[in-house]
């Protein structure tokens, strides 16, 4: 670990599991919502295996973080409501979730709206 990786030294899951707030060392704290979590899982499923192949997961709006199960002491792998629980989120990408969520949240937004699809269905 570098000295200027990201650590944890908290992970609360609120809102009967429709949020997740990570708190650093740093002092800096993200709440990150299940959705948002989900529609950027670092998994396969959604980031596909290289460039170009990532997936636009959609429907999502409902969904539930059921679970937080630690992966080594580097990530957690979480389990959503809706049986998704491949995505394995370090530190440092939750880290970029909470800096960049502004800008993937509305991409996201975006290309929902471009491929006629709904947060709900």
């Amino acid at each position: 670990m570098g000295v200027s990786d990201p650590w944890p030294t908290d992970l609360v899951l609120l809102d009967a599991g429709k949020n997740l707030r990570i708190h650093f060392e740093s002092g800096e704290q993200f709440v990150l919502s299940a959705e948002f979590l989900r529609v950027e899982s670092p998994s396969a499923e959604v980031k596909g295996h290289g460039p170009g192949q990532e997936q636009l997961v959609f429907g999502k709006k409902f969904v539930l973080i059921t679970g937080i199960e630690p992966v080594g002491t580097y990530a957690v792998r979480l389990l959503f409501s809706d049986g998704h629980s491949t995505g394995i989120y370090t530190w440092s990408y939750f880290d970029k979730l909470g800096r960049e969520g502004q800008n993937l949240w509305e991409s996201y937004l975006a290309k929902l709206a471009e491929q006629n699809r709904s947060r709900e269905f």
